[in-house]
């Protein structure tokens, strides 16, 4: 497996194996320089030249692994973290698919509509908003989509961090999505 300084991100656990985010390669280095780097998962990925040492005159090489276990351990959270709400994260959830029509669109095509209007006591969460076409969203306006005839193509949810992950970065390589879907919540969301 071969990867790129342009697209490479590695994903970042603790110490325990609990998973952290997507790091840049240049924070992966600065672990492995440090000895920070307690275990990784999968062949290398991605080999980083450096420079010449002055005493044996030979150019450093760091062989990046697509994932890395550093030495801290992070504080264990109660529940799954909920990743931020944003119209990105939102529209990669709906797989850029207005979900009252049903198209295709891109980013700048959607928006964030709110199930239940935010003026008839909805909440800007996960599970009250979906991606909607211009068209559609002004067409539903302040009603629900029962009131306004437009059945949702699918329910809201809020994606566990996992999910999150595997939707937030389009170059993932083989071993690192075969960790993350190791780590998907029991009943995965079909959507």
């Amino acid at each position: 497996m071969t990867a790129d300084l342009q697209t490479t991100r590695v994903l970042s656990l603790d110490s325990s194996g609990r998973i952290l985010d997507w790091i840049s390669w240049q924070s992966a280095v600065c672990l492995y320089v440090r000895e920070a780097v307690l275990w990784t998962v999968g062949e290398p990925c991605l080999t980083v030249h450096g420079g010449e040492n002055r005493l044996s005159g030979g150019q450093s090489l760091i062989h990046l692994h697509p994932i890395v276990a550093s030495r801290s351990k992070a504080k264990t959270p109660l529940v799954d973290p909920a990743p931020a709400l944003t119209n990105q994260a939102l529209f990669s959830r709906d797989r850029h698919l207005c979900m009252y029509c049903g198209r295709h669109y891109t980013r700048s095509e959607l928006t964030r509509d709110h199930v239940l209007p935010l003026s008839r006591g909805g909440q800007d969460i996960w599970e009250n908003v979906v991606a909607a076409c211009l068209h559609c969203n002004t067409h539903k306006g302040n009603r629900t989509p029962q009131q306004a005839g437009m059945p949702l193509l699918a329910i809201p949810f809020r994606p566990s961090w996992v999910e999150h992950l595997i939707l937030s970065n389009r170059h993932i390589l083989a071993d690192q999505m075969d960790f993350l879907l190791g780590h998907m919540p029991r009943k995965r969301r079909l959507m």
